[in-house]
C-alpha cells in the first residue's frame, strides 16, 4: 500500500474530537466508515456521506486505514486486541492510527501484536482541543516505523498542520505526556494568577492585556482566562479525560524512576474538582476551586 493508496478510512470514535476529524477526512475526499458507541453522535459524518458500522471490526472491512480516536486506554486495549478486535479483524496491509491519547506500553504491544499480522501501527496522539480538530489545524505526534508514517502521512495531514514522526512505537503517546504535563502546570497558574488579582483589586482584564504578551504569554493564558472569568465551563476537552491523562503520564514518569511534583499538584487539584461534580467540565474549571478560595475569604473579611 502507498501513501496515495489509501481510498477508504475507517474511523472509530465520533466524540468532542473525532467529530471534527472525522468531518475533515471527508472533506479531503476521504470515504468514510464509522463506528461510535451512540449513533447518534456521527448524525453529522453520516449526513455528509460516512457509512455506519456496526462494530470496530467491521469498520476493517474494506478500509485501507483505521483511526481510533476513543476516551481511555481500557477502550484502545478492547477495541485493538480484545476478541474481534482490529488486530485480528484487520487484512494484511492495513493501516492502524491510534489518536486517543493512552499508555506508551500499550502502543508498543499494539504495534508489535499488528506487526506479527501484517499490519501497520501507528501512535499518534494529538494537542489543539476540539477547536483544533474542527479546523484540521491539530498537531499530530506520532510513534511507528517510518515505513508506517509515510503511508499514513497524507492521512494526518487532512487533519492537522503539524504532523511529526518522533520516534518508534510509543513515542508519540510519551510526546504527548511532555504536552499534558506542560498543560497541567499552565492551567495552575493562569487559575492562580487569576485569582491573586482579584485578591488584590485588580481589574483582570486589564491585568492580562499587559501580561500576555510579555514573557507569560501562553496558547493557556489566551484561551483559557477569558472562559474561566466569565464562568465558561464548557468541554473542549473533559477534566475525566485529562485526569487520565496525567494518571498515564505519572506513571510512566514512575517507570521511568523521575518525580514530578508540578503535575502531582496539578492531578490532586482535578481530582478534588471531579469529586465535586466537575468531571464533565472543560480543564479550564480548575478556576471553579480558586474561586471558592476568594469567596472564602471574602467571607472571612
Amino acid at each position: 500500500m502507498t501513501q496515495s493508496s489509501i481510498r477508504t478510512v475507517g474511523f472509530i470514535g465520533i466524540g468532542v474530537m473525532g467529530r471534527g476529524m472525522a468531518s475533515n477526512l471527508l472533506k479531503a475526499g476521504y470515504s468514510l466508515r464509522v463506528f461510535t458507541r451512540r449513533k447518534e453522535t456521527a448524525k453529522k459524518p453520516l449526513e455528509s456521506g460516512a457509512v455506519w458500522c456496526d462494530s470496530p471490526a467491521q469498520t476493517a472491512q474494506g478500509s485501507d486505514a483505521v483511526i481510533t480516536m476513543v476516551g481511555f486506554p481500557a477502550d484502545v486495549k478492547e477495541i485493538y486486541l480484545g476478541p474481534s478486535g482490529l488486530i485480528e479483524a484487520a487484512a494484511p496491509g492495513t493501516l492502524l492510527v491510534d489518536m486517543t491519547t493512552s499508555s506508551p506500553t500499550l502502543a508498543a504491544q499494539i504495534a508489535h501484536d499488528g506487526a506479527q499480522r501484517g499490519l501497520f501501527c501507528l501512535d499518534a496522539p494529538v494537542s489543539g482541543g476540539d477547536t483544533g480538530a474542527a479546523k484540521g489545524t491539530l498537531s499530530i505526534m506520532v510513534g511507528g516505523t517510518e515505513e508506517a508514517f509515510e503511508k499514513a502521512r497524507g492521512l494526518l495531514s487532512a487533519m492537522g498542520t503539524e504532523v511529526h514522526r518522533q520516534g518508534g512505537a510509543g513515542m508519540g503517546q510519551h510526546t504527548k505526556m511532555v504536552n499534558q504535563i506542560l498543560i497541567a502546570s499552565g492551567m495552575v497558574a493562569v487559575s492562580e494568577a487569576l485569582c491573586y488579582a482579584k485578591a488584590a483589586g485588580l481589574d483582570p482584564e486589564s491585568v492580562m492585556a499587559s501580561v500576555s504578551k510579555g514573557a507569560a504569554a501562553s496558547w493557556t493564558l489566551d484561551n483559557r482566562w477569558p472562559q474561566m472569568l466569565s464562568g465558561n465551563y464548557k468541554p473542549g476537552f473533559y477534566v475525566k479525560h485529562f485526569i487520565k491523562d496525567m494518571g498515564i503520564a505519572l506513571q510512566s514518569a514512575r517507570e521511568m524512576n523521575l518525580q514530578l511534583p508540578g503535575l502531582e499538584l496539578a492531578d490532586k487539584l482535578y481530582r478534588q474538582l471531579a469529586e465535586d461534580g466537575g468531571e464533565n467540565d472543560g480543564t479550564q474549571a480548575l478556576f471553579k476551586l480558586y474561586d471558592r478560595y476568594l469567596v472564602a475569604r471574602r467571607l472571612k473579611s
